[in-house]
Order: C-alpha cells, then sequence, then structure tokens
C-alpha cells in the first residue's frame, strides 16, 4: 500500500482518466501564518470552489478547521482534477491534519463525494470506476455518497460504504458505525437506456417489432444485423417508417452480460447519466445524436477527454437518423471506432482511448427531394443533385457498412391489415441463438472476425465463392469483400448451418447496394 511520507496527513480520493479510475493522494499540511486554504494540483473550477464548501460542511457539522495556512496538494500534479467529488477526501486529510481523526484511519480508504454546505453528502458522477480502481489498487475500503449506494454495490470484493453526511464519514473512520455499510447486490436497481435523454422513445412506451406493418426485407435485414453486431444503412422515402424500424432494435438484441452491463454502467456513470438517483444499466444502450452534433460529441474529447456517443452506445446502437445531413468531419471520425471499436483521442498531455464497439445504424432518403425510385411520385432531383447529395457519406465510410437496405413505402391496405405479426420476442430468439453459436465457435460476434479468424470460420466452398465473385461488382474493396462474407457467416448462423451455402451468400449480396 502507498506509505504517507513525510506529509502532515494525507486522503486518498480519484480522478477520472478517459473510462479508468486513478488514485490521487490528498496531501494537507497546517503551518503558522495568516489563515489560509490554497488547492494545488491542477484543480478545475468546480474543484477549487471545494474550499469554501469543505469549510462551511466541516463548520456545520460539529468539527473545526484546523488553525493557519492550510495547503492541499492533489499528486499526481500533472493530471488534471475536475469535479466536486474531491470535496469529502479533501475534509477527511483536513481533520486528520488536525488530529481530529488519526492519519492512520485513512490509509487504506478512498472516497469522493460532494458536500453541501450543512455537510450532507450529494451524489457525483464516476463513483463506479472509482470503487473499480480503489479494489485494483488494493484499498480495503471506499466511502461513497449514500445516493451512490447501487453503484457501489455492483463491485464485489471491497467494504463499501454509502453515506449521507460528513458525520457519518468520520463515523466509519474512526470505526463507530456500520450501519451504512453496502452489500453487494446480485440485482441492483436498474435503470435502462430508454430512460435517457437521447433515448428510444417517451417515459411508458413499450415498442415491439409486432407494430412494424410490411418491411419485411427490413426487418430480415435487422434481425441479421442484430445477430452477427453488423452496421446497416436503411434508405427510403420520407415516411416509409425507416426510424420507426431503427427504434426497434433494442428490443430483439439479448441481455447484456454482467461485464458488458458493468462496463457500461461505467461508462455512464462518468458522463452523469445514471440518473437521480443513479441507477445500473442492464439494458443495451440506443444513441442517436441530433445531425448537428459535432466531431467531439460523436466520439469524445475536450480539454479533458470526455467520452462521446461511440462510446455511450457501447454494446449497443448508434443510430444516426438522416445521416446524409451530418457533416463530413463528423462522420469521417467514426472510421477508426468501426474499423477498430476503439476511439484514440491524442492531445498534447497525453493519449486517452475509449473503448467503442457499437453496431452502427443509419438512415437517409435516396436523394433531396426524398421520392426517387418511387413508382407513384416523381422525382424533382437531376443525377448531378442526387450524386452530390449521396457523396455527403464518403466510400471508405459506407465500406464499413455492411447491410444496404432499400425501405419502400407500406401499401394502405397492409396498413389497415389485421394480420398477425411477429414479435420482437420471437426475433430475440433467434438472434441469441444465433449470437450463441458465435461465441461458442469464436468468443465475438461475426462482425469483429479477422484475420486467420475469419479464414477459418467464413471458409467459402468453391461453389459459394464463384458466387460472391461473379456477382459482386469489380471495383468491391477487399473490405467489402471480407464483410460480405461476415454477414454471410451470421444467415448461416440464423439458420443453424455449420457452413456457408450459396442461398446464405445469395441473401448476403443482397444487402449490398441499393439504387
Amino acid at each position: 500500500m502507498t506509505q504517507l511520507g513525510d506529509v502532515l496527513s494525507c486522503a486518498f480520493a480519484c480522478a477520472i482518466a478517459g473510462v479508468e479510475g486513478l488514485i490521487v493522494r490528498v496531501e494537507t499540511d497546517a503551518a503558522p501564518g495568516t489563515p489560509s486554504l490554497n488547492l494545488l494540483g491542477l484543480p478545475d473550477r468546480s474543484l477549487y470552489e471545494a474550499r469554501e464548501r469543505v469549510r462551511a460542511a466541516l463548520c456545520n457539522s460539529g468539527f473545526g478547521l484546523p488553525a493557519g495556512r492550510l495547503l492541499v496538494n492533489l499528486a499526481p500534479a500533472d493530471v488534471r482534477k475536475e469535479g466536486p467529488g474531491f470535496d469529502l477526501p479533501i475534509a477527511l486529510a483536513l481533520l486528520a491534519s488536525d488530529g481530529q481523526i488519526p492519519a492512520t484511519a485513512l490509509r487504506d480508504t478512498v472516497a469522493i463525494g460532494e458536500l453541501a454546505l450543512d455537510g450532507t453528502l450529494r451524489a457525483v458522477s464516476g463513483v463506479l470506476p472509482t470503487v473499480i480502481a480503489a479494489k485494483r489498487a488494493g484499498f480495503a475500503r471506499v466511502l461513497v455518497p449514500h445516493a451512490n449506494h447501487d453503484e457501489a454495490a455492483l463491485v464485489a470484493g471491497i467494504e463499501a460504504h454509502a453515506l449521507p453526511t460528513l458525520s457519518d464519514a468520520v463515523a466509519v473512520v474512526l470505526g463507530h458505525a456500520r450501519a451504512h455499510r453496502v452489500r453487494s447486490a446480485t440485482n441492483p436497481t436498474t435503470a435502462s437506456a430508454t430512460e435517457y435523454a437521447s433515448s428510444v422513445g417517451s417515459a411508458g412506451d413499450k415498442i415491439d417489432f409486432s407494430d412494424v406493418r410490411g418491411q419485411l426485407v427490413a426487418k430480415r435485414a435487422l434481425e441479421i444485423a442484430a445477430a452477427g453486431g453488423h452496421n446497416a444503412l436503411l434508405v427510403g422515402p420520407p415516411g416509409c417508417g425507416k426510424s420507426m424500424l431503427a427504434r426497434r432494435i433494442p428490443t430483439i438484441l439479448p441481455p447484456m452480460s454482467a461485464d458488458e452491463s458493468l462496463d457500461v454502467s461505467a461508462i455512464h456513470s462518468i458522463a452523469g447519466l445514471l440518473g437521480t438517483p443513479p441507477r445500473i444499466v442492464r439494458e443495451r444502450p440506443f444513441r442517436a445524436p441530433h445531425h448537428t452534433a459535432t466531431p467531439i460529441a460523436l466520439v469524445g474529447g475536450g480539454n479533458v477527454p470526455r467520452p462521446g456517443e461511440a462510446t455511450l452506445a457501447l454494446h449497443g446502437v448508434l443510430y444516426l437518423d438522416e445521416i446524409a445531413e451530418y457533416s463530413r468531419s463528423t462522420l469521417e471520425v467514426l472510421r477508426q471506432p468501426l474499423e477498430d471499436g476503439v476511439v484514440t483521442i491524442a492531445r498534447a498531455a497525453g493519449t486517452t482511448t475509449f473503448p467503442a464497439r457499437f453496431s452502427l445504424v443509419a438512415s437517409m432518403n435516396p436523394c433531396p427531394c426524398g421520392v426517387r425510385g418511387e413508382q407513384t411520385r416523381d422525382c424533382r432531383c437531376d443525377d448531378a443533385t442526387v450524386a452530390r447529395y449521396r457523396a455527403r457519406i464518403s466510400g471508405p465510410l459506407l465500406d464499413r457498412i455492411d447491410l444496404h437496405v432499400r425501405v419502400t413505402r407500406v401499401p394502405i391496405s397492409d396498413l389497415h391489415s389485421q394480420a398477425p405479426i411477429e414479435t420482437s420476442a420471437a426475433i430475440r430468439a433467434r438472434v441469441r441463438a444465433a449470437r450463441d453459436r458465435q461465441l461458442a465457435r469464436a468468443s465475438m460476434l461475426n462482425a469483429h472476425l479477422s484475420g486467420s479468424r475469419l479464414g477459418q470460420d467464413a471458409h467459402l466452398r468453391a461453389d459459394v465463392a464463384k458466387l460472391l465473385e461473379t456477382t459482386a461488382q469489380r471495383d468491391v474493396s477487399a473490405r467489402v469483400f471480407d464483410r460480405m462474407r461476415r454477414v454471410a457467416r451470421t444467415i448461416a448462423d440464423l439458420a443453424g448451418s455449420e457452413v456457408i451455402e450459396r442461398a446464405h451468400m445469395a441473401e448476403a449480396l443482397l444487402y449490398r447496394r441499393v439504387s
């Protein structure tokens, strides 16, 4: 365990670096002089204001503020510290420097929490990665606000206390209170991705694929995309149901595993998206940013890099409605996450890597007026206008989208039909069975196969390879060639076939080009 060294007192906090927690030493020193409290160690504005919050919270909780000139150093000093979560460890370190609590009592404890002026502990973001970091660093105990109870309960193997006030935190440090000890929960309070601001629908909505009449080809394509983790592009006129289809994809995805839920919850904790009180994410994320989103909003960044929509969609779906309306520079930043499953943010102070393994689902009109290809309406766009419109999405980005699906208007007679429609539950059962085959075979989804693994699991017989060679366009890239094989492999898994048949490859080829 880290030693205290020669400083008067020391507590431990946690800063967020990317999506990981970084243990921070809160060192305090008291010297004779004019009463003051100064912070060192690259604090941001909200942290610098902790001086007044801590001062008031200590006095209003019945504790005395150490006399003289007080100095608080947050080490390592070259890492930017931000947010009010450092209030509690600073207060504990000051109490230790004054002898109101033993300095040794803080050796094995990491604390996080914002202090109200009356000493109440308020919820903060980043608690889950803090608890994980404390456990990995070998600390025995972690103190968190009571409102962050569910986050702390998600991590087993470390003593966690969810506390309502500063006084309770001091009592725990002194060994006098165990009432607020957190028990590891097997089923903590959960929140679905539909409850977030950019979620699937309004509160109380229950959506299902049985709501969608017609569109059998599009439904089949999205089933394939969900089964193999593939990217999909829906092209069709306004009002044909593209958004309706896309927003129902989460209903056919299997539940997240415990590890996936932990990953997603940690990222949403850092972003402050777990709600009030914070609740663990159990359902796969569905993120739908507006077309005015900036590159930083989409993939993350900033002076202190924070995760963007691509990372918030981890293990779920990133939906770009009317993708041609996004700026070219915004769309191009998606190349790396679509290819590698990560986002790398390079800054002069260092490089941060965010996980970004998601399925991209995008929709667009076939032309600016939206009716090109419709038999009942005339398109007002000439060929040059259509070419410029479609050129807003670069060829390399289109290459990274596995399924290109043409969506047409549903006849009025079909909309009034009372024929039964397959539910999301039935589709999800097939998707789950296909994913189980992939994970048993390669421990990954087909969309992520590469190299020797692709050659082994998506091997083509001579007749199937000949079909691909003769049907695919001459200018098809090696990337597209491999993506067709991955899609065919997923179609075979949905059919329960160990080998890719001609019918599987033929269907995969149908989803490659739209007019």
